[in-house]
């Protein structure tokens, strides 16, 4: 495992409980049609192909905790196809509780790299994540409905990230939770899993959500996980409308529905990006207020009710220091 910030090891500390700790995913290793951890079951009725996939990110367990449920429960679907997939399963082996944040990735963010032609490039070294990629992107190309499941460095309010199209909007609020739906542009550094091939496109009926569960050890978002696992299940046909109704008999209702659009996606241009304060996510800002530099340069809040969305701690050149949005009606 490579050690510098632009490897695995983050070299961020961190400031929060480990209150989660990832499963044992062995038993998933063989698959069911050739890739290991990728799991397909067949109705044999007609249907979609619904998806969901988790540990796209090796320090974010809770994704993983929710599969480990819905395989041990002999989750089936009802119509169509259902698939539940691992992804960096290298990462999620190399947890550490007592440096959580160093498993992220093995040499590469997995998920910055599936723009067009990224995979496809002869030059590129094959990292373990490339590799990875390459493997489950046969599979990943039959999926129609696509849940993927993560969580944020910071505590902040769980959201769904729509991606840059109404069609991700739509599937959202078809689910329901989490309560705040973000659509944006995805990041510089690269395209997104759920912005892969029809997610992405707008003549497709193919559609993806990504759901961000909290901070990544917190013990809440193990729930937000369940939770939006099954009414994503729920929700697309996959299983029965009263699915894991035991599990859910605990849940709060969902509060009304927000809806929050990324005007820009602050990509660092510096090796000296600062914030202007502590952010964490969600705060409002008004118009013109100050929100960090990069070098020499200001970021200030372009709209009159400015959000920031997910700002980062890793703020190195290259990668997405925060996304800057405002409300949208629905």
């Amino acid at each position: 495992m490579t050690t510098d910030r632009k490897g695995s090891a983050t070299g961020l500390p961190n400031p929060f409980p480990v209150e989660l700790t990832p499963p044992d995913i062995t038993p998933y290793a063989e698959g069911t049609d050739g890739i290991p951890y990728v799991w397909t079951f067949d109705s044999g009725r007609p249907g979609p192909h619904v998806a969901i996939t988790a540990i796209v990110h090796g320090n974010e367990p809770c994704g993983a905790l929710a599969l480990d449920w819905l395989l041990k429960h002999e989750t089936r679907p009802v119509r169509g196809k259902l698939s539940f997939g691992f992804m960096n399963v290298a990462a999620h082996e190399a947890f550490d509780p007592d440096v959580p944040d160093a498993s992220r990735w093995i040499d590469e963010d997995f998920n910055r790299l599936w723009s067009p032609g990224r995979l496809d490039d002869a030059d590129r070294p094959v990292t373990e994540e490339v590799r990875r990629a390459r493997e489950v992107r046969p599979w990943l190309d039959t999926v129609d409905l696509l849940l993927d499941i993560h969580s944020m460095q910071s505590k902040a309010q769980a959201l769904t990230i729509a991606g840059l199209l109404p069609k991700g909007r739509d599937l959202a609020r078809s689910v329901g939770y989490p309560d705040l739906v973000i659509n944006d542009h995805g990041h510089a550094e690269g395209m997104r899993m759920r912005d892969h091939g029809g997610f992405s496109d707008p003549a497709s009926p193919r559609n993806a959500m990504l759901v961000e569960c909290g901070q990544h050890w917190e013990a809440a978002a193990e729930g937000v996980a369940m939770e939006t696992a099954i009414r994503f299940l729920r929700a697309t046909g996959a299983t029965a409308p009263d699915f894991a109704d035991d599990w859910m008999a605990n849940r709060a209702a969902p509060e009304p529905m927000q809806f929050f659009q990324v005007s820009r996606a602050v990509t660092i241009e510096t090796d000296d990006f600062r914030f202007a304060q502590d952010w964490t996510g969600l705060e409002r800002l008004p118009k013109g207020t100050l929100i960090g530099h990069d070098g020499p340069t200001e970021i200030r809040a372009p709209h009159p009710v400015t959000v920031l969305i997910m700002p980062s701690r890793r703020l190195w050149r290259g990668k997405t220091a925060v996304r800057l949005a405002e409300p949208v009606a629905d």
